[in-house]
């Protein structure tokens, strides 16, 4: 059970630096909502965001820990929540499954976790995984014929309809794939019972 806190249950917590009755430096009028930035304590609007201009549906991320768990967590976890938003997840999971391992034996880091980003805008799905070995881009080595290994960016290539390496801030990288799911069956995210 969760507590309500109250400002009245810690006296000795700094106040704000600013009145919430008077404008902001930037010249923004209070609303009643009481929302700006990061601090409740304000009554201005809140300014707008990189997903008011780019109709962001729905988006979900997870840091786990760089290992074999972590990377069959990663898989479990984007499953669970595409079937949750009532999308098609065969495609997806192989995909994160892929990148995932990749990032758990190419891109570890002893002490270092990996980051699991999926994003749903209209009529596309772009799956992230972030790792700290920025100086190891991934590419295409030739497998041997009977090995077991070298095949996993074949594998997302097959499976995505674009995908790529993003330079993160040092010392990250970012390997993505993107889905298109105007051509998937099932298009739409579930939002309770009513359809987007």
């Amino acid at each position: 059970m969760r507590a309500h806190l109250r400002r009245a249950d810690f006296p000795n917590a700094l106040t704000p630096h600013f009145t919430p009755d008077r404008p902001d430096a930037a010249g923004q009028a209070p609303d009643k909502r009481g929302t700006h930035g990061r601090c409740h304590f304000s009554q201005y609007a809140p300014p707008a965001t990189l997903c008011d201009v780019n109709h962001q549906l729905a988006h979900f991320h997870v840091q786990l820990s760089a290992t074999p768990r972590g990377a069959r967590l990663a898989r479990l976890l984007a499953v669970e929540q595409l079937r949750s938003w009532g999308l098609p997840f065969e495609r997806p999971a192989q995909i994160v499954a892929e990148l995932a391992a990749n990032a758990v034996t190419h891109g570890r880091v002893p002490g270092r976790d990996f980051r699991l980003d999926l994003a749903v805008t209209p009529g596309l799905l772009r799956i992230e995984v972030v790792d700290t070995r920025g100086d190891r881009i991934p590419g295409f080595p030739d497998p041997a014929p009977d090995g077991e290994k070298g095949r996993g960016l074949l594998l997302v290539e097959a499976f995505a309809d674009q995908w790529g390496v993003t330079q993160g801030p040092p010392p990250c990288k970012s390997v993505w794939a993107e889905i298109s799911l105007t051509r998937s069956r099932e298009a739409g995210i579930r939002c309770g019972t009513t359809r987007i």
